[in-house]
């Protein structure tokens, strides 16, 4: 049901009338808002029928007018003046074949060289290798047998077709039924269950090392962008919370997605809790009741070494109300964060959601021009108005990717003083209004950039690392077991990571399978890649 309001002259607008206005708006946004829901329920059910859902309309591009990219000249795309890169000219040759004229040459024909064609082949077949292991007696009685390869590990499938087959499931998102037939037809004898062994079993290097990748990324910039989105595990609603900048990417799956969840991820493997400064003034400033507040900074002991322990200490202090748990645990988690140097000066920047509003907050602008670009108009003066003050959002957030790149106290004031005027401003809709209220309250949130020119201004990376997350849930449903759930998420962080410092996955893999270890840890090239670029 659309509404439009009828224009009412400014001199007719009595305060009982803009209030009936006011409760029209917002009852027609609920309404629109319901029939949104409803028609989304209805497409689960066609699906369920087996029918066609509604079609999917593209995302506003309005961000696009505001990228860097847009500000320089399109001469930059042409191709007219530039040399045009030679197709062949990085390409390894591997084999050289001389080919000779078919019909035969006359007399006194002369050679002139060759005229260069490169074929580009693949060379796909199996290599079954036998290796026999040469055995001894000695004189004492005991047995000496040959050691196979490194690399190998006692595994009946090579390093290389390992390889193939991590990168083929995660990277090409080739499902284990495809791939298990896609082996089978090039000769490959394997099971299913062997299949899924190799995909999922002996990584514990692995593991590791996407472990100490969120502690060098923590590290790299003093910033990080965080979202999350959902994961089934066993047939039950699960999360996945992504970590990342532009050198790094790391994920972890949960069956929670709260702000003690991503405490606790920011401990970057500690387990510990820890009530020191820092977590007192959190559960201050989160109003812990005083008495509670008190029996914790008067507690002897400090420092727990797991999930149990602090359990246990917060019974034996008599602080069992849910809420007070929930504020003291976050307090102990983020006290026991506190405790990398890196922390200190860490900004988080995040969609808005509550659990990552810790430490440095800062919001992401695309996300809170989303607030009024989801208002329903139900007049034309309430499409000039949001269409006017959309136009200066992105004007304004122009501004401050131009105020990024040369930082200045001037800059910095004028800013302020046009944030202010933006969402102070009155419209003729008033649930426009109060959306401008809303985010002028968030100021320090969005405007941490000027305090941090570095940061980033919004959480597009952090999106665009979810999505793949997002087409696995499509295609395979979820995981079923614990190590399938680790192994998506240590693959999923190694192969982001690799791609955002420029390394092969493909190299990587095979470097890591064979143990040859001659790529440095990622976590290392990380911190390599970042410090330099971070000197702001």
């Amino acid at each position: 049901m659309k509404i439009n309001l009828p224009d009412i002259p400014e001199s007719e607008q009595t305060p009982l009338v803009k209030g009936l206005i006011g409760i029209i708006e917002q009852l027609s946004d609920t309404v629109e808002r319901q029939q949104e829901e409803i028609t989304l329920l209805k497409d689960e059910i066609n699906v369920l029928k087996g029918q066609k859902k509604r079609p999917k309309f593209k995302p506003s591009k309005l961000d696009t007018n505001t990228d860097e990219k847009s500000d320089q000249g399109s001469s930059d795309n042409k191709r007219s003046g530039s040399t045009k890169r030679s197709k062949n000219q990085t390409l390894t040759i591997h084999q050289d074949n001389i080919v000779q004229p078919e019909q035969p040459l006359p007399i006194g024909a002369r050679f002139k060289g060759y005229r260069d064609f490169v074929v580009q082949e693949l060379e796909i077949q199996s290599c079954n290798v036998r290796y026999r292991l040469a055995c001894y007696l000695l004189p004492d009685g005991s047995t000496v047998t040959a050691t196979l390869p490194n690399g190998l590990a006692g595994q009946h499938f090579g390093t290389r077709l390992r390889s193939y087959i991590l990168y083929q499931y995660h990277q090409c998102q080739v499902t284990q039924p495809l791939l298990l037939e896609q082996l089978r037809e090039w000769g490959i004898d394997i099971s299913s269950g062997q299949l899924n062994r190799l995909l999922t079993e002996n990584h514990d290097d692995l593991h590791e090392e996407k472990a100490e990748l969120l502690a060098a990324g923590l590290q790299s910039t003093g910033y990080i962008t965080t979202d999350d989105t959902g994961a089934r595990h066993q047939g039950k609603n699960g999360f996945v919370t992504h970590i990342g900048n532009e050198w790094f990417a790391w994920f972890q799956s949960s069956d929670r997605k709260n702000r003690i969840n991503f405490l606790s991820l920011l401990r970057a493997g500690n387990k510990g809790y820890q009530v020191n400064t820092c977590a007192l003034n959190y559960m201050a400033t989160n109003k812990l009741p005083a008495p509670q507040l008190a029996l914790l900074a008067n507690t002897p002991v400090t420092n727990f070494g797991c999930e149990e322990e602090w359990s246990a200490h917060l019974v034996q202090l008599g602080i069992v109300v849910k809420r007070h748990i929930q504020i003291a645990t976050e307090g102990a988690l983020l006290g026991c964060a506190s405790e990398n140097e890196a922390l200190g000066k860490l900004a988080v920047i995040s969609d808005g959601a509550g659990q990552f509003k810790v430490l440095q907050h800062g919001l992401c602008w695309v996300h809170a021009e989303r607030l009024v670009h989801k208002l329903i108009p139900l007049n034309e003066g309430h499409r000039e108005d949001i269409a006017q003050v959309r136009d200066e959002i992105w004007s304004f957030y122009k501004e401050l990717k131009e105020y990024k790149k040369q930082p200045c106290d001037t800059k910095k004031s004028a800013l302020s003083k046009e944030f202010d005027r933006l969402f102070t401003q009155k419209t003729r809709y008033e649930l426009l209004n109060q959306q401008l209220k809303r985010l002028n309250k968030l100021k320090s949130s969005l405007l941490l950039v000027l305090e941090r020119p570095e940061i980033p201004i919004h959480t597009n990376g952090s999106e665009n690392d979810l999505r793949e997350q997002v087409k696995r849930r499509k295609v395979s449903g979820g995981t079923r077991s614990d190590l399938g759930r680790q192994c998506r998420d240590t693959f999923s962080s190694l192969k982001k990571t690799c791609r955002k410092l420029g390394v092969s996955f493909w190299k990587y893999l095979n470097d890591r399978i064979s143990q040859s270890n001659v790529i440095p840890s990622l976590g290392s090239l990380v911190l390599q890649k970042a410090h330099p670029a971070s000197a702001y």
